[in-house]
């Protein structure tokens, strides 16, 4: 039973090899060979060549977020095409008749979202 696991075992294995032998090793070097020279220039904050003048956690615009979230799932709808245009001759009509559904589908909620105004930025 433990030979139907092992490659499976072997892969977490590695994988926790890969993951944690880097991370070990670089504490291991920094600790040992690092130097430690504080200065006030290296612990002081900075952005862009200056001093924060607003707090971290300031609000943004709900239409960022939304812009950014239309353009995913417009992006991760269309990335579902290229599978489908490499089959397209093994679906036939029915795969095709399928993916212009969907299309049409995407194309309705496109506009649906155009009309609301979600796309535009002010």
């Amino acid at each position: 039973m433990l030979a139907e696991y092992f490659p499976v075992l072997l892969f977490v294995f590695v994988g926790l090899v890969i993951g944690i032998v880097p991370m070990a090793l670089g504490w291991t070097v920094s600790t040992l060979l690092g130097t430690r020279q504080p200065n006030a220039e290296k612990g002081s904050p900075y952005e862009c060549g200056f001093e924060a003048f607003e707090d971290a956690r300031m609000k943004f615009d709900v239409r960022y977020y939304l812009v950014a979230i239309l353009f995913i799932l417009f992006d991760l709808e269309i990335a579902f095409l290229f599978p489908w245009a490499v089959v397209i001759n093994e679906i036939g009509s029915f795969g095709f008749l399928s993916m212009m559904l969907f299309l049409g589908i995407l194309v309705v909620g496109f506009f649906y979202e155009w009309r609301k105004g979600a796309l535009d930025w002010e």
